[in-house]
């Protein structure tokens, strides 16, 4: 069976009730164990990767109302708050604290700031490039697949230096009629204190 492979018009959750599905307990969180990811030929890979790209297109396109047309009604996005500590603490992101923790209605409310006249923080808009790159995924539960990747995010602002910043994503996407939308994406971000002005932009 051909897998859904372009972003869509709409991505509901389908006639299933999942309120809660996606906690912040159950988002796909980072580890350093090694898993065997799906043959990059695997028609759910192609898919992913195609999805991942598209996304990436749009949002550096700054369309954030198709952007929104990609998740779902469940959708949980959390970027936990990265800290240093020794090796063997067994952590190394704060589980009570989080840069973004939203669902669909904090998502939206973002996504609908954005396209008024009153983000400030992005007037003058930012210029930026998501360059995502080792793409791996994985099965993941009913037809759900889970996708590993690291992105890249180059901005640059008015006159302001430009920056940089790169962090791992864990994402769930689910299959709908209209092709993969994003269930649920946790972000490990590569530094414990981030070199930017603000986070109004969405990764």
């Amino acid at each position: 069976m051909r897998s859904p492979a372009t972003p869509h018009t709409a991505c509901a959750v389908g006639g299933r009730s999942l309120a809660g599905a996606h906690s912040l307990a159950s988002v796909p969180v980072r580890t350093l164990s090694y898993e065997r990811s799906l043959p990059f030929d695997d028609p759910r890979h192609l898919g992913a990767h195609r999805f991942l790209v598209e996304e990436a297109a749009i949002l550096d396109a700054a369309d954030w109302a198709r952007w929104l047309e990609l998740v779902s009604d469940d959708v949980r996005y959390v970027m936990p708050v990265r800290v240093t500590t020794v090796s063997d603490a067994g952590y190394d992101a704060r589980s009570d604290m989080a840069h973004f923790d939203e669902d669909h209605y904090a998502l939206a409310k973002r996504v609908h700031r954005l396209l008024t006249d009153h983000a400030w923080t992005e007037d003058p808009p930012s210029r930026t490039r998501h360059l995502v790159t080792n793409v791996r995924t994985f099965p993941g539960s009913v037809d759900e697949v889970r996708v590993e990747s690291t992105v890249l995010l180059f901005r640059s602002r008015g006159d302001r230096e430009p920056e940089w910043l790169c962090a791992h994503r864990a994402d769930v996407l689910r299959p709908t009629a209209g092709g993969y939308c994003l269930a649920a994406r946790h972000l490990t971000v590569e530094e414990s204190v981030l070199r930017t002005q603000n986070l109004a932009i969405l990764l």
